[in-house]
């Protein structure tokens, strides 16, 4: 289990068309996809400003990813912060 900045357990859930991340059983963001092909494009992500500062999108954006590649997909980042995290 992954833990954010302040120790509290996160989960990381492969949805349709996003990850999200939850803290504690709540949903604290998403990263959007798109499949095209062999592609895998990630237009957009956020978190909730009250979850703020404690590395969730590092954590969210690094699970998508190891998904990603584990699907055999090439990433394709629009999205700056999946863009910084490569």
């Amino acid at each position: 289990m992954t833990t954010d900045k302040t120790g509290a357990p996160t989960e990381v859930t492969a949805e349709a068309d996003r990850f999200t991340i939850s803290v504690d059983g709540k949903t604290a963001g998403f990263t959007e996809y798109i499949d095209h092909g062999n592609q895998r494009i990630f237009p957009h992500t956020e978190i909730d400003e009250a979850f703020g500062g404690r590395g969730l999108a590092t954590i969210l954006v690094g699970e998508a990813l190891e998904s990603t590649r584990a699907d055999g997909l090439r990433i394709v980042p629009v999205c700056s912060m999946v863009a910084g995290y490569l």
